[in-house]
């Protein structure tokens, strides 16, 4: 199907992947494997942004951004632009530029954003640094600030600990406001030893009870003991939301905004929809937000389609975790490693070995999409059984609630 909507007088079947993340791209490129499959990305910007490096950004110690050509295959069309609505029925997008486009299925990858802060003051006087835009504008508000001038991050997880310790270690006065635990995810054994990095550092990590940001004024911060902690710039972490897109489009989503999938990431309202990445949510029970795992479900949300393609069954989503690094500046990080059921284990590698370990990861969290590129389909991920189980658990738990209420 062309731009006006036309059928084309041969076979090819038109797949219009929306967002140029993670997931996404693995998507665009697996379904190049099919010769009469035309894929077409549509992206904000021109660029691909690998979001690990986003906290190097405003450090100014990586650009963060890859151009397409070097990640995308080379059969697929990129389409800069927004897309403002999906309309299932007539198989159409409209695009934020002017315009539309048609298709015979759809990838729904449109990522994730930072979330919008709901603390009085946080909006005017913080700075977000969860796309590149926003990462960019916090790197120039740092650059205007005098060396020495105190910066505040607040949030205690991967993102705002990787960004106080990168700032930390190019010399800036950093305090870490938490709100909670440090690190959640880590095990107290790996929890430790980011706070002793974070401290030689010469970072001042403010976690545990009464450290959660009431309000954001210039130059300060107040935490709900009653603490003000003063501040050039301030920075905010907390918390990840998704694109409207779904909802606008009237397709079912969960309360966070995610379109609802079955275990084969197909929405729930139509089989030509399928969703990858931090924006889908298969039955109501999302996976962690993560490059891992975007990349992975954008693999799968191919194969989905390529299955439907081809007249076969589409399979349920399989995926389990081995670990999650944290960057802890660019000379120490913590690589912990976690269950299948992504639960931390006590293991963990720390310091300069970490750290060897996190730049692996995030070097190979593109070089997966430029193999993908190159050979379609190579791409495998660690499976188990701990999906089916939860899901089984969940199962039984509602059907026990059932007979409680008979």
């Amino acid at each position: 199907m062309d731009d006006s909507g036309n059928t084309r007088r041969n076979t090819t079947t038109e797949v219009l992947v929306i967002g140029g993340g993670y997931a996404g791209v693995m998507a665009a490129n697996r379904l190049t494997g099919r010769p009469d499959v035309h894929v077409t990305l549509v992206n904000p910007r021109p660029l691909f942004v690998p979001r690990l490096r986003l906290h190097q950004l405003v450090a100014g110690t990586h650009e963060a951004t890859v151009p397409y050509a070097e990640v995308l295959a080379a059969g697929v069309r990129i389409v800069v632009d927004d897309v403002t609505r999906i309309d299932p029925a007539g198989r159409r997008v409209t695009l934020w530029g002017g315009g539309s486009l048609g298709y015979d299925y759809l990838v729904y990858a449109v990522g994730s954003h930072g979330a919008e802060p709901r603390v009085p003051g946080a909006a005017e006087f913080a700075h977000r640094m969860a796309t590149l835009e926003t990462a960019r504008e916090l790197r120039a508000a740092l650059d205007r600030a005098p060396a020495e001038a105190p910066v505040t991050v607040v949030g205690g997880g991967p993102t705002g600990i990787e960004t106080a310790a990168e700032l930390a270690e190019r010399g800036r006065p950093v305090t870490l406001v938490c709100g909670g635990v440090l690190g959640a995810y880590l095990h107290p054994k790996a929890r430790r030893s980011a706070a002793r990095r974070l401290a030689a550092l010469g970072a001042t990590v403010l976690d545990g009870p009464g450290t959660e940001v009431t309000a954001v004024r210039q130059g300060a911060v107040t935490l709900a003991d009653g603490r003000e902690v003063a501040g050039a710039v301030t920075v905010w972490t907390a918390g990840f939301d998704v694109p409207d897109l779904a909802s606008l489009s009237g397709l079912r989503t969960d309360a966070a905004g995610r379109l609802l999938t079955d275990e084969t990431l197909t929405s729930l309202d139509d089989e030509r929809i399928v969703a990858a990445g931090d924006s889908a949510a298969p039955s109501g029970l999302p996976f962690r937000m993560s490059a891992y795992v975007a990349g992975c479900l954008g693999a799968h949300a191919a194969d989905t389609v390529l299955h439907r393609i081809a007249g076969e069954p589409a399979a349920p989503v399989d995926l389990s975790f081995n670990a999650m690094c944290v960057s802890l500046g660019r000379r120490a990080a913590v690589f912990q490693l976690a269950n299948r059921d992504d639960t931390a284990k006590r293991l963990y590698v720390g310091g300069r070995a970490g750290a060897r370990l996190k730049e692996i990861s995030c070097e190979f969290s593109v070089k997966h999409l430029v193999t993908e590129a190159r050979r379609p389909g190579s791409h495998h991920w660690p499976k188990g059984p701990y999906r089916h189980e939860l899901l089984r658990g969940r199962n039984d738990m509602a059907d026990s609630a059932a007979e409680r209420a008979l």
